[in-house]
């Protein structure tokens, strides 16, 4: 995939026909994963790029706060360093506005898209737990069937929750663990039940059965959206 650097738009020349092609041929790439609803990493990068425009705009500078995933300590010195460059001078800093607002403009519809197709995505999606669920549902297993594929896709899942001054925020971290093939006798009961039978240090896990009725890109689509929404669903059932 085309990729910005995060000071795209200040880093070397400033000038804003150069820095609108480097937009549009980066715009053009995401548009075109979004048209065989590829998600991932597209969207995810697209409002980071979006947001750091944004902060930029409010703040003249980009804070370390607010993008700790991305940013070293070397990224927020060179951007600081550029600003009190360019500040002085009232030309750049006209064109800067200028590049910034058109980005946004154009930014804006394609992130539009990749939520309409990750709204659609998620209404396609349903998730069944699979027996009984334990008290703390945190740490199990969930099952992934891709549309009417006989695949199913095995992780193992922990759900991790972290806070900062404001709010609390629940992520999930997974790793794949096998796949097996769905049939009238291989269901995700049976599966569960293999599941305990290999791995004694969970003798009761949460076990959830996800499933699209669509098929979806598994790896940048489907995959995703599912991790999300089985934390939303966890979340809400706790």
């Amino acid at each position: 995939m085309s990729s910005l650097g995060v000071n795209w738009f200040i880093e070397g020349y400033i000038d804003f026909e150069q820095k609108k092609y480097v937009l549009l041929n980066y715009l053009q790439e995401i548009n075109r994963h979004f048209d065989k609803s590829r998600l991932y990493p597209n969207l995810a990068d697209l409002i980071f790029h979006y947001n750091n425009l944004v902060d930029f705009r409010k703040n003249k500078t980009v804070l370390q706060q607010a993008f700790p995933q991305r940013l070293t300590q070397a990224d927020i010195d060179a951007v600081k360093l550029t600003y009190q460059k360019i500040i002085k001078d009232d030309q750049n800093m006209q064109e800067i506005e200028q590049i910034i607002a058109y980005a946004m403009s154009q930014m804006n519809p394609a992130i539009q898209t990749g939520k309409e197709i990750y709204d659609f995505v998620e209404s396609r999606l349903n998730i069944d737990p699979v027996g009984i669920v334990p008290l703390m549902p945190y740490h199990g297993y969930f099952s992934l069937r891709n549309g009417k594929e006989r695949t199913n896709w095995i992780y193992e899942y922990h759900l991790t929750i972290f806070e900062d001054k404001d709010d609390k925020y629940r992520g999930i971290n997974i790793s794949f663990i096998d796949t097996y093939e769905h049939s009238i006798t291989n269901t995700p009961e049976a599966m569960k039940l293999n599941l305990i039978n290999r791995n004694k240090f969970l003798p009761n896990p949460a076990v959830y059965y996800v499933h699209s009725d669509i098929t979806f890109p598994l790896e940048q689509t489907l995959l995703p959206v599912a991790k999300r929404s089985l934390v939303k669903y966890i979340s809400n059932a706790a």
